[in-house]
This record gives C-alpha cells, sequence and structure tokens, in this order.
C-alpha cells in the first residue's frame, strides 16, 4: 500500500498553543531545537538546529505544544526555505509577537550546510527595523549563541 506523500500544505498550525504573557512586560525569550527533523525534497532525513528569539507581547509559547508541532514535521516532504517561512508565519499566527526572529542551520548534506533566518524587524517582512540588533552582526560564524 503505497503512503500519501505529506507537504507543507499538510502542516497543521493548530498544534501550536500560546499561554497568556504572565507580566505583559517586554523581555526576551530564546528557544533551542537541537533535534529538528524533517524530510527533503527527495525523501531524505534532514536535520538542523532551529533558534528562536521571541519578544512576547500578550501571549508565550506552550513549550509542550512546540514539541508536538515539531515532531509533527518530521514526515513532512519540504524544502528548507519552505519550511522556515511556513515554521516562521505559523509562529506569528499563533502568537502575535512583539518580534520573532527564527534561524535553521541545516546539517550539511553532499558537503554543503545551510544558514537560514527570518526575523519579523526586518522592513521587507513588514517590520520597522526598531531593534536592528541584526544590522551589526558582520562575522558570521554558522552558530548561535544562546
Amino acid at each position: 500500500m503505497e503512503q500519501k506523500v505529506l507537504t507543507y500544505k499538510d502542516i497543521d498550525a493548530s498544534i501550536l498553543k500560546s499561554l497568556p504573557n504572565p507580566t505583559g512586560q517586554a523581555y526576551e525569550i530564546k528557544i533551542k531545537i537541537p533535534e529538528f527533523t524533517f524530510l527533503g525534497v527527495k525523501n531524505q532525513p534532514d536535520f538542523a538546529d532551529v533558534f528562536i528569539t521571541f519578544y512576547p507581547k500578550k501571549r508565550i509559547i506552550e513549550l509542550k505544544s512546540l514539541k508536538e508541532y515539531v515532531h509533527h514535521l518530521r514526515n513532512i516532504t519540504v524544502s528548507y526555505e519552505r519550511l522556515i517561512n511556513v515554521f516562521y508565519d505559523h509562529m506569528v499566527e499563533t502568537y502575535e509577537p512583539e518580534r520573532i526572529r527564527v534561524t535553521m542551520i541545516c546539517n550539511p548534506r553532499g558537503g554543503i550546510s545551510s544558514k537560514l533566518t527570518v526575523d519579523s524587524d526586518w522592513k521587507v517582512r513588514g517590520g520597522n527595523e526598531k531593534f536592528s540588533d541584526w544590522k551589526n552582526n558582520l562575522e558570521d560564524t554558522w552558530q548561535v549563541t544562546m
């Protein structure tokens, strides 16, 4: 029996849940997902480390649901570029943060590794470049320090 290939259109954003921001104040939350897995476009497993920098407004991320969402992605066939954008869009829709930055550092495949970043502060993503800490990052070490 042939199994249905799941694509980015099958990613279920409703898995993500939020909790009320307990303070209502400004602060930064950093999350690392060190064993992020999904199926590449050739249905071969891909692995990445994902780093989320999150400035909450009214809601924060419920980590249990984030783990369930990430586990759900293990059977999704998708490119890096599509996945980071879908992941980012789901996070923005669910949590409506002041700011969110998602960085995905993909393990080498065929001797080539990739690093992708999306930041809601960027003007091209509708941001106001209010934080601008990303502008002076001239040295890229392919690592994110937590």
